[in-house]
């Protein structure tokens, strides 16, 4: 289901008129994927700001997200960087009818540590392993998180994962993939393009061809658990044009 782009402000004047009693700060509790930090938490700030109530935004692997979510963690809204979590969510019955929507879409890069890295062709047979030498490549856990399975669904697309396997350094999550890259411990990595925004300490040096994995989507759903006008309120935020730029200045792909 769509939302149609609003101004913050009318959504939020809407929701008061919904509960036109509730005085006091409500808080909201977001489930997001690792890699939407920056970005999610500028809309954070501006909701807060115009509203007075909480966002408390919990980082982490979607698929670890999802599982929490799944155990009974208390979560008003969940954003996955991958279809599948949303939809164990989803099959749980844990999702609001008519509320799921797929927000964002974004891009898989190759990033070097530092600024003077030399640019790749990323192609079928790209020597990666040459160009990681003794080096490791950090990714994502490549079995359950998003951006390692699309990372590792890339590789093996492009007849490179055999060789390189030996040489991944497996992070908890995209953020801490990009931090090994960012602090030097791994020479390059591969994390998505609103990643490397985020981290003036990385180059991207090439794009995955986007028909070599799945398309990248950010599915959103507000949550059962979600009980009052502020969560409904920060739901429709997201689709704001205020969000959308929040999000297109981070390197993602705005869908709605």
């Amino acid at each position: 289901m769509s939302f149609p782009r609003r101004p913050l402000f009318a959504s939020l004047i809407a929701a008061t008129l919904v509960l036109p009693q509730v005085v006091a700060a409500e808080e909201v509790v977001v489930f997001a994927a690792a890699s939407l930090k920056n970005a999610l938490d500028a809309v954070a700030a501006d909701f807060q700001t115009a509203t007075g109530n909480t966002v408390t935004i919990s980082y982490a692997g979607s698929n670890a997200l999802a599982k929490q979510i799944l155990e009974g963690a208390p979560a008003d809204i969940f954003i996955s960087a991958a279809v599948n979590w949303m939809d164990e969510v989803e099959k749980a019955g844990l999702v609001v009818p008519g509320t799921r929507e797929d927000l964002l879409g974004n891009t898989l890069v190759l990033i070097a540590h530092g600024k003077d890295a030399a640019p790749v062709e990323i192609k079928p047979g790209f020597d990666l392993k040459a160009l990681l030498g003794d080096g490791k490549l950090a990714m994502a856990m490549v079995d359950s998180v998003p951006a390692g399975q699309y990372g590792k669904a890339s590789l093996e697309s492009l007849g490179i994962w055999p060789a390189v396997e030996p040489m991944v350094a497996q992070a908890e999550n995209v953020r801490a993939t990009l931090a090994l890259v960012s602090a030097g411990e791994a020479p390059y990595g591969i994390v998505y393009a609103s990643d490397a925004v985020a981290d003036d300490n990385v180059t991207v040096v090439g794009t995955f061809p986007d028909d070599s994995h799945k398309t990248i989507l950010y599915p959103a759903a507000l949550l059962t658990g979600a009980a009052d006008a502020a969560d409904k309120a920060f739901f429709e935020a997201l689709s704001t044009e205020a969000a959308d730029r929040h999000f297109a200045d981070q390197g993602f792909k705005v869908l709605n």
